[in-house]
C-alpha cells in the first residue's frame, strides 16, 4: 500500500473513533512523524494543534480519566446554555405561561406553541438557541407533546382565551413597571375544633390523634375563613383569617391588611396595583359591595387599582390556588385545626423550596351578609371598564 492510500485508510479509521480515542490516535501519529509531526497531522486531519499536543501530553504522562468509560474528564467539555445563562429558564417559563394548557395543579403541562416559535421569541430577547434545545428544556421543565383532544373544561371560547392573554399582558406590564400584582381568593372555610383534617402524617405505630366522630358546627369553636393575597412577583403571601362571613367588605379588608403588612413595605414607590381574582364570590365581577369597598381602599392609599377577573369556570388557573393555597393544605394535612392560634401558626409555617413565605393574621371583625350598596353609592365609584370585557376595570381616586 502506497503512502497516499495509507493516509486515506488512517483518516477513515480516525473518523470511527470517539473524542478520546481520536485525540490519542492523532497524538501517536504525530509522535511517529517526529519533528514537525504536530503540524503535519494538523494539516492531514484538521485536528487542532492544541488537541494533538494534549493527546501527546496524556500519553507521555500516562494520564487517565476519572472513570474508565468516560470520554472526557469530569467537568470538562462545553458548558450548557442553562449553566452559562440560568435566567433563560425563567424567560422560557414566561413565554410558555402565555400559551399553556393542562391542569396547573399537576406537574404535567403541555404547550400549543411549536419549539421553533418559542426559539424565535427567545432570540428576540437575545438568546441564540435552537428548536431542538427548546425541546430538551421543555422536557426538563415537565412539558410534553400532546395530541388534540376534547377538553372537560367548560366555557372554552375565543373570548375566554382572549381574557387569559389580556391578564398575562397586564401582569407583564405591571411586572416590568415594578408595580405590585396580587392574586386573591377565599380558601375553603374550616371548622375550628378537634375535627378530622384530611391527609396523613408520620407517627409512631399505635399513636394517633383522636378527633370528633362528627363534624357538627355546634361542636366547633367557630369557623375560619382564610382570604389570601399572593404576591406573584415576590412569591409572598398574606392570609386574613376571618371568623364571620365572606363578604365584599371582608375581601377588601383582607387586601387592605396585605397592603399594611406586606405591600407598602415591599413596594414603597407603588402608584398602581393589579388584582387578579375569580369571577364569583366575595370578589366577583358583579359584586357591588366589592367595588364599593375597593373605592374606599383606593381613596385611602392613592393607589390606582386594576382588576382582572378570570373567566367563569376557570378558577383553577388563579395563581393563588396552586402557588399558595395548595401548600397551606399540604402543610396542615392530617392535623386537626383545634384553635385559631393553631391555624395562624400552621399558615405562618408554610414554606417551599422556591422561597414562598406566608404571613397570617386573625380578623375578629364581624362582617354582616346582605349589606346593600345603593345605586347612588355605586354611581360615585370612579369606575372605568376595560377591554375585552367587563371582567376588567380600573378604580381611581375620586
Amino acid at each position: 500500500m502506497d503512502k497516499k492510500s495509507l493516509i486515506k485508510e488512517k483518516l477513515r479509521f480516525l473518523s470511527k473513533l470517539n473524542e478520546k480515542e481520536a485525540r490519542h490516535y492523532v497524538a501517536l501519529w504525530a509522535i511517529e512523524l517526529e519533528w514537525g509531526g504536530v503540524s503535519e497531522v494538523n494539516k492531514l486531519t484538521g485536528k487542532s494543534m492544541t488537541t494533538i499536543r494534549k493527546g501527546i501530553k496524556e500519553i507521555n504522562s500516562a494520564e487517565k480519566l476519572d472513570e474508565p468509560n468516560n470520554i472526557r474528564k469530569k467537568g470538562s467539555g462545553r458548558k450548557t446554555l442553562t449553566s452559562k445563562r440560568p435566567e433563560i429558564i425563567k424567560n422560557l417559563e414566561l413565554i410558555m405561561e402565555n400559551d399553556t394548557s393542562g391542569d396547573p395543579m399537576k406537574h404535567l403541562k403541555w404547550t400549543t406553541k411549536s419549539t421553533g416559535n418559542v426559539a424565535d421569541e427567545l432570540k428576540e430577547k437575545g438568546y441564540i438557541i435552537s428548536a431542538d434545545t427548546i425541546g430538551r428544556l421543555l422536557k426538563q421543565e415537565n412539558y410534553s407533546l400532546k395530541a388534540n383532544r376534547k377538553s372537560k373544561e367548560s366555557g372554552s371560547s375565543p373570548e375566554r382565551d382572549e381574557q387569559f392573554k389580556h391578564i398575562n399582558r397586564e401582569v407583564e406590564k405591571f411586572t416590568i413597571g415594578k408595580e405590585p400584582v396580587i392574586s386573591v381568593d377565599t380558601k375553603k372555610k374550616e371548622l375550628v375544633g378537634n375535627f378530622k383534617n384530611n391527609g396523613k402524617i408520620w407517627s409512631k405505630k399505635g399513636q394517633f390523634q383522636e378527633v370528633n366522630v362528627y363534624d357538627f358546627p355546634s361542636l366547633s369553636k367557630g369557623k375560619a375563613i382564610p382570604y389570601g393575597a399572593y404576591d406573584i412577583i415576590k412569591n409572598k403571601g398574606f392570609v386574613n383569617v376571618g371568623v364571620s362571613s365572606d363578604t365584599g367588605e371582608f375581601a377588601v379588608e383582607s387586601i387592605r391588611r396585605w397592603w399594611q403588612f406586606n405591600g407598602k413595605k415591599d413596594y414603597p414607590k407603588a402608584k398602581k396595583l393589579l388584582i387578579c381574582a375569580d369571577s364569583g364570590g366575595s370578589n366577583g365581577n358583579r359584586n357591588k359591595s366589592w367595588k364599593y369597598y375597593l373605592q374606599k381602599f383606593v381613596n385611602e392609599t392613592n393607589l390606582k387599582i386594576t382588576v382582572c377577573h378570570y373567566p367563569p369556570g376557570t378558577s383553577k388557573w388563579n395563581k393563588i390556588e396552586h402557588r399558595m393555597f395548595s401548600f397551606i393544605s399540604m402543610n396542615w394535612k392530617g392535623k386537626p385545626l383545634i384553635s385559631y392560634k393553631s391555624i395562624i401558626s400552621l399558615i405562618n409555617g408554610t414554606k417551599t423550596k422556591k422561597g414562598l413565605t406566608i404571613k397570617a393574621k386573625i380578623d375578629k371583625r364581624i362582617y354582616k351578609k346582605g349589606k346593600k350598596v345603593s345605586d347612588e353609592e355605586f354611581k360615585k365609584i370612579n369606575l372605568e371598564y376595560g377591554i375585552p370585557s367587563k371582567l376588567n376595570y380600573r378604580i381611581s381616586k375620586n
